[in-house]
């Protein structure tokens, strides 16, 4: 049966505005959580704050994840410096659950109070709060992809943390450690930079940067060869939602004098779409085609193409290749 293309209409047009009522909506949390003391005296007194101000599940998780993104920083000290692991015995089963339990309160309280932490410290505090305002949440624990030298790893590690947390019977997918900021490597300290696309984020794009443990989400198993040889999503690609349709591998096999072959999904010519050359000068692409919602071009694999290619669009980071 053909469906009359007003029916398509308007479905997108349905689909539009609910996302933008959904944005809004989560802006206006932010704007109210953005105004909350920055100190409370217990994580009681918080969480009752948000329950009176919030009536909706998907409210109350995005005031969580607002409230820590906004007011704890990220340790980089304590990252590069994590302080030894504390041991501890047992008699009994019951007795390990409950020393384990005081030392996931510590990290808790510790994060609280000093407003400082690492993934575990974020995620810990996350699912403590949403668990005082009626929310289920969980923490998941595996590897992240954050740099050019992450393109075409042999290997996983576990060195990240995120949180699962229920909404509306769906499970969301959030890293409230993303959302407070990014590690700036040219000015060697951390930069508060709220990212609010790291709440319930698009699993397509989330999994682009993370590779749980299980090597599955919601019992679909997920692909580790593509999460290691994919290429480098930058945060401009979730927010502006950048589909990067070719090519469909992070590491480029070419040999000079070949042309590679580009497609972006949501860009046009009016964007402003360069690459930068191996000496970090800006170098424009050349006749861009329109084409299926997208933009299509290419870049010629000569000498001045060094061993990665970024992207860029409007002055952004959008999509990094490592080139063989």
């Amino acid at each position: 049966m053909r469906i009359p293309q007003t029916a398509f209409i308007f479905l997108f047009l349905h689909l539009f505005f609910m996302n933008f009522t959904f944005a809004q909506k989560f802006s206006e949390v932010d704007q109210i959580v953005a105004k909350y003391p920055k100190n409370f005296s217990t994580t009681e007194k918080l969480a009752n704050k948000i329950e009176k101000d919030f009536d909706s599940d998907s409210e109350r998780a995005r005031a969580v994840f607002s409230w820590i993104a906004l007011n704890i920083k990220y340790d980089y000290n304590a990252f590069l410096n994590p302080p030894k692991m504390r041991g501890f015995s047992y008699s009994s089963e019951a007795e390990k659950q409950r020393k384990i339990k005081q030392l996931n309160d510590d990290l808790i309280q510790k994060a609280f109070n000093s407003k400082k932490a690492v993934c575990e410290g974020f995620t810990a505090l996350y699912q403590h709060l949403a668990g005082l305002v009626g929310l289920k949440s969980e923490i998941v624990r595996g590897d992240s992809k954050t740099s050019l030298r992450d393109i075409g790893r042999k290997n996983t590690s576990s060195n990240h943390a995120w949180n699962m947390v229920l909404i509306d019977k769906k499970w969301r997918l959030i890293d409230v450690t993303w959302g407070q900021g990014y590690y700036d490597s040219s000015k060697g300290r951390m930069v508060n930079d709220f990212a609010p696309i790291y709440f319930d984020t698009d699993p397509e794009y989330f999994f682009a940067k993370h590779f749980p443990d299980s090597g599955s989400f919601l019992g679909n198993k997920l692909s580790k060869e593509d999460f290691l040889n994919g290429p480098l999503i930058y945060n401009t690609t979730i927010e502006k939602d950048y589909k990067i349709k070719s090519p469909d591998s992070g590491i480029i096999e070419i040999k000079r004098g070949d042309k590679i072959d580009f497609e972006i999904k949501n860009v046009s010519k009016s964007n402003q779409v360069f690459y930068l050359n191996k000496k970090n000068q800006p170098v424009k692409v050349q006749n861009p085609k329109e084409k299926r919602g997208g933009l299509e071009f290419q870049i010629l694999a000569d000498n001045n193409v060094g061993e990665y290619i970024t992207i860029f669009v409007d002055t952004n980071s959008v999509v990094s290749f490592k080139i063989i």
